[in-house]
């Protein structure tokens, strides 16, 4: 039974982590933009989701009312400058990187390098659970799992069945093409990287619901997520749910069957093994899906 909670456990945890990956596997995509300063935008929705929903009392789920659009701006503004700047592929890598940073500087001088943590007074979710039989499974984690699924469907379903969504595939496969036929890159790419702000608010809020935010945070975020984009395919949307499930599940597992500290080692290796066999990941690059 412990392994079944485990494998359980570990496909609701690789909710989250699709739900982190997703934003940066699209812009990575269609935007050929490996942006880093998403770690930071999920940083930051998880910190103003604390100060929002601790200062004023509220449901940390209702303060996406206001980091959503803000995050949506933040990264929409943050590819307007890209675009301006003519930044490229491999710099976008550098420049992102110094924006992390810059934004968890500014994260250690506002709320303190010290760890924060909602109160069970305005977090709920802190100690409820689901229990079916032998098996309890964390509200937060629930939630998370359930937030991640209903945005990385409505993603997927808003890239294959909408106008938008096939102009961001036709930018993703030939922008010189995609111009011509009259698709201003620009506001496609904006829009894009603003719904990668959603999903970065999304993602912060649900950290913040699950674990004690420090400044230092966003890099213990680096292996995970960037395996599940890889593993999922760049660009790649359901992909990175899959990839999420798989590398929850995995680390979840071994952890119980060796010890957490091995969870890594075997992960790691076995993402090297299925990138030898898939290089494009799970699922082949094609545009974004």
């Amino acid at each position: 039974m412990i392994y079944v909670q485990a494998a359980l456990t570990g496909v609701l945890a690789g909710g989250l982590y699709a739900l982190m990956a997703a934003g940066l596997s699209v812009t990575w995509g269609v935007l050929r933009v490996i942006n880093l300063a998403h770690f930071g935008l999920i940083l930051v929705g998880a910190y103003l989701t604390f100060e929002i929903a601790s200062t004023w009392s509220l449901n940390p789920v209702v303060t996406l009312a206001v980091t959503a659009p803000t995050l949506f701006l933040a990264g929409a503004g943050l590819q307007w400058a890209f675009d301006r700047l003519a930044i490229v592929e491999f710099n976008s890598l550098l420049v992102s990187f110094g924006l992390l940073i810059i934004m968890i500087q500014g994260i250690s001088i506002v709320w303190s390098a010290d760890f924060q943590r909602m109160s069970e007074r305005v977090n709920p979710y802190a100690t409820q659970s689901v229990a079916l039989g032998r098996l309890v499974f964390p509200a937060a984690t629930l939630l998370a799992f359930a937030f991640a699924v209903g945005l990385i469907v409505a993603a997927h379903l808003v890239l294959r069945r909408t106008f938008l969504g096939r102009a961001m595939r036709a930018f993703a496969q030939d922008r010189t093409v995609a111009a011509a036929f009259g698709i201003d890159h620009r506001r496609v790419g904006m829009l894009v990287a603003g719904a990668s702000g959603v999903t970065a608010a999304a993602a912060g809020m649900l950290v913040s619901l699950e674990t004690t935010l420090t400044p230092a945070t966003a890099f213990e975020w680096f292996g995970i997520v960037f395996a599940v984009v890889i593993l999922g395919g760049i660009g790649h949307v359901l992909g990175t749910l899959v990839a999420g499930v798989l590398v929850g599940v995995t680390s979840a597992v071994v952890s119980v069957l060796l010890s957490p500290s091995a969870a890594p080692l075997v992960l790691f290796s076995l993402i090297v093994v299925a990138l030898l066999l898939r290089p494009m990941g799970l699922f082949s690059r094609g545009g974004t899906r």
